[in-house]
């Protein structure tokens, strides 16, 4: 079999994707193996591709592909979010451009846009998650606006309504007026903004005396119901009972008391809007004042706005603003900092507003997922300080606005039949409702068409909560043979951004359906970032194209690049050069196969003892390593586990192992050395498969002819085995033993092809098992162990031993001892400044513990190089 020169990412790629895809690795059907289970969090249907998706669905792929290796029936559901708001958002401006107006289309109509722009533009993200290597179940993709996924939000609804858990209510919701719907409160985002406090002047009706009040929002006096003073302050007892009138509009309001008014802040009095505010809404209702709503759906101003109708209330508060200072309503404007709430998705300011809403009742749902994480640790989070997040959150949940005034998402599945709040039913379906609204009204004349289904659509969060069980049909059917088999599922790997929105609700769900945990363990990302800890985005032009990263370094070299830094829950600074380090390492893998590759195998000589003891200390080696990955595994450290495998196969195989074991120049290598070679190759491979997939399978395809049942993807992960600890550390002094030699022979300019002699005093008593490793590596003429120092002789210390090279005629002896003196000049001074700051008692009293001991660390590592000089000196002499 033809190995190429140079390793082709791009080719191989698309090669081994699609033979996975032939043989239908991937998929995976309930039958008598362990399953093991992940579900994809669901990315927008209409997203594409970034850094984020990168990193996520790299670190899944490699725990699905891991369990694959370990025997488990691995399953991988991929799938997409329908993202309401994002989507509709997307299909209106799509329509706008071309001149087609929302409002002016049917529900079915705004629909069949909708859909057509789904098709169009939905699933890239997917067809690209497959260019990195992702082995999802294809054929099990969701969507969750498929029939079966929409009926399952349905019958959610429905059944948690019939419970009492789901009710309409009149409140003060977070208004989107970007995208017109409420949002829940979660949803909305707090940024310090820098604004304006405006102290506006409002008249005392019957007199010329006036109070003054401080606003950030000059434009919501037309929704004014009262001024609100503390009772306790006594700036403001000759008020009480008074009234005031509001500038511009000249209504004329009454002055309340409540301690609710904060004394210190601003000027004591408090203007109530009880419909923008949920505080002054609080005080409404307690002293019964009016509520006077200015604003659209879009936070134009209506009627109640007066000669401001139609207008942006951003606008209109620049404009107020200077009507007010010109009428003489205006005292002054100071800066002032406040938080203002934004949308997560459209980014609009947040408008408090009172509307009819669909709430889930939460208080005792919530309870199951407390106990599960924070209490008994049935649910583990990873890291396990985001416990903190997770119980800030659920500690403190208020009842979840679940509806949503969108046309893109499931239809709320209730149903009117009069004209008064409380004329309707809700039901699965039409047929269903009609039923019951006969027998609510006792009227048997009712037909479908009298039926008006609400026309608001559920929050997504509302479909997405139930994920782990819709996929497997456990919601429609909870005996089904996939949902039994599957869930739980094992892992979630998510970021924490929605650790509430979505896992949270997730376990939440679990607990209320199944009566059990969605998963077992939550692995939380960081955010990907840029070198400048700027989070990446388009705007600022700092998110590299991850299919232009997998083109450019293959998509082996990316995941080892993104990997090789995302520690779990903390943020990734991102550099490209992470992935030409990736790609440097499919290199040095590719190269040291072809190395193998290239040796001549002969059955007729027999195996050296180094090649011997090389494969004894390999196998202890990977052992050792294994065991280190498997730790890792299991606390969820997988860039811990991707190093420990990077240095195993760099280091310990490329740069030790194969060099102990290759043949001489021009010369073959034994069968069994070679044999074993391929075999601690191959166990290499099973253990970068899951992060280098591509690479990984190729080379396991060249080394030997393989049927589809002995593909690499199909393999067995390797055992851990017991394994002799003392090969290891003994084989690290060898490793210093070796490298001594190696520096002398490059400071003294003796060629490798020279043979040298080696003497050593065994101080330590160390092993000599890899003395025949120090003969082959160090091309040692001869090897012996002496009692006293030899004259003549370069020296070296590892620890305590003694290392002695005799002078061969090259070396030019007087240069070497003039240039070791002046070493041990050199050192001496060193030593000297060293030992000055520990006899400062003042420097030894004031300075930290580490730092005393660093530098009591350098006094000893210059004594003993001084003694080593002195010996090379005296033994040259």
């Amino acid at each position: 079999m033809t190995i190429p020169a140079q390793f082709d990412a791009e080719m191989i790629e698309n090669k081994w994707y699609d033979y996975w895809m032939k043989n239908n690795y991937f998929h995976s059907e309930p039958d008598h193996r362990t399953p093991y289970t992940i579900v994809i969090p669901p990315p927008n249907v209409t997203g594409v591709l970034h850094m984020g998706h990168m990193l996520n669905n790299t670190i899944q792929d490699v725990l699905i592909r891991r369990a694959r290796l370990k025997g488990f029936n691995a399953c991988w559901v991929p799938g997409t979010d329908h993202a309401s708001i994002a989507t509709e958002a997307k299909v209106v401006a799509k329509l706008k451009s071309e001149g087609i107006n929302k409002n002016d289309l049917t529900r079915q109509e705004f629909l069949k846009h909708a859909w057509d722009w789904t098709e169009k533009y939905g699933g890239t993200i997917l067809e690209q998650l497959k260019q990195l290597g992702c082995s999802c179940d294809w054929e099990r993709t969701k969507f969750t606006m498929d029939p079966d996924m929409s009926a399952s939000v349905i019958k959610s609804f429905v059944d948690l309504y019939n419970k009492g858990l789901i009710y309409r209510g009149y409140r003060m919701v977070n208004w989107d007026p970007e995208a017109k719907t409420t949002l829940s409160d979660e949803e909305v985002i707090f940024e310090e903004r820098q604004g304006k406090l405006y102290f506006i002047q409002y008249k005392i009706e019957g007199s010329n005396d006036f109070l003054t009040v401080a606003t950030t929002r000059p434009e919501t006096i037309f929704g004014d119901s009262a001024i609100c003073i503390n009772p306790n302050d006594e700036r403001f007892t000759h008020l009480r009972g008074k009234k005031a009138i509001v500038p511009i509009c000249g209504r004329v309001i009454p002055i309340i008391e409540d301690d609710y008014v904060d004394i210190e802040f601003g000027t004591g009095c408090l203007k109530v809007t009880p419909a923008h505010d949920m505080n002054d809404k609080t005080l409404g209702e307690k002293h019964n004042l009016e509520i006077i709503d200015i604003f659209n759906e879009d936070a134009t101003l209506n009627s109640f706005g007066m000669h401001y109708k139609g207008q942006d209330r951003f606008v209109v508060r620049e404009a107020i603003a200077k009507e007010l200072e010109e009428t003489g309503a205006l005292s002054k404007t100071e800066i002032h900092l406040n938080k203002v709430g934004t949308s997560e998705r459209t980014k609009a300011v947040i408008e408090p507003r009172l509307s009819d809403q669909w709430f889930l009742k939460m208080e005792d749902l919530v309870k199951p997922a407390i106990q599960s994480v924070l209490v008994d640790g049935d649910i583990k989070l990873h890291p396990k300080r985001f416990e903190n997040t997770y119980a800030h959150w659920l500690n403190n949940i208020r009842d979840w606005n679940i509806s949503r005034q969108l046309w893109w998402g499931q239809q709320i599945p209730a149903f009117y039949y009069g004209d008064g709040k409380e004329d309707f039913v809700v039901a699965e379906n039409i047929e269903d409702a009609l039923k019951l609204a006969q027998e609510k009204t006792a009227n048997l004349q009712l037909q479908t068409t009298d039926l008006r289904q609400d026309v608001d659509a559920l929050d997504t969060w509302f479909s997405s909560w139930l994920w782990p069980m819709s996929v497997f049909g456990g919601i429609m059917d909870p005996e089904s043979a996939d949902f039994k088999y599957y869930y739980p599922t094992n892992d979630l790997v998510t970021g924490p951004d929605i650790l509430f929105f979505w896992v949270a609700r997730m376990i939440i769900a679990g607990y209320e359906y199944a009566g059990e945990k969605p998963f077992t363990n939550v692995y939380l990302t960081g955010l990907v970032r840029d070198k400048q800890r700027r989070k990446m985005s388009k705007s600022l032009g700092n998110s590299p194209e991850p299919l232009e990263l997998i083109k450019k370094f293959g998509a082996d070299g990316v995941r080892v690049g993104l990997l090789l830094s995302a520690s779990a829950g903390n943020d990734i600074m991102f550099d490209e050069e992470l992935c030409n380090q990736g790609k440097g390492f499919s290199n040095k893998i590719w190269n040291a196969f072809k190395l193998i590759k290239g040796w001549e195998v002969s059955t007729a000589i027999e195996q050296p003892e180094s090649s011997k003891v090389a494969i004894e200390w390999y196998e202890a080696k990977f052992q050792h390593v294994l065991a280190e990955i498997e730790d890792n595994f299991d606390k969820y450290r997988i860039s811990e586990a991707l190093m420990a495998i990077y240095k195993l196969v760099w280091d310990d195989f490329c740069s030790w192992f194969l060099e102990m074991i290759k043949p001489g120049y021009q010369q073959p290598i034994d069968s069994v050395t070679f044999a074993k070679a391929i075999e601690m190759l191959e166990n290499n491979l099973k253990l970068l498969h899951p992060f280098m997939p591509f690479l990984t399978e190729e080379i396991w395809q060249l080394i030997a002819e393989r049927s589809t049942e002995e593909a690499l993807i199909v393999s067995t992960w390797p055992e851990v085995k017991p394994f002799n600890a003392s090969l290891i550390t003994d084989f690290d002094i060898t490793m210093e033993v070796i490298s001594g030699i190696r520096t002398i022979r490059k400071d003294k300019n003796i060629p490798f092809k020279d043979t040298i002699e080696l003497k050593a005093i065994n101080n330590d008593a160390i092993s000599t098992y890899f003395d025949t490793i120090v003969t082959k590596l160090g091309n040692i003429s001869s090897f012996e162990y002496v009692a006293e120092k030899v004259d003549g002789a370069l020296s070296y210390r590892v620890n305590s031993n003694e290392y002695f090279i005799p002078v061969v005629g090259t070396i030019d002896v007087e240069a070497e001892i003039e240039k070791l003196t002046a070493e041990l000049v050199y050192t001496k001074g060193f030593l000297k400044s060293v030992q000055g700051k520990l006899s400062n008692e003042k420097f030894v009293a004031g300075a930290p513990e580490k730092v005393i001991a660093n530098e009591r660390q350098k006094e000893a590592d210059a004594l003993a190089k001084i003694e080593t000089i002195e010996q090379s000196i005296a033994g040259l002499q």
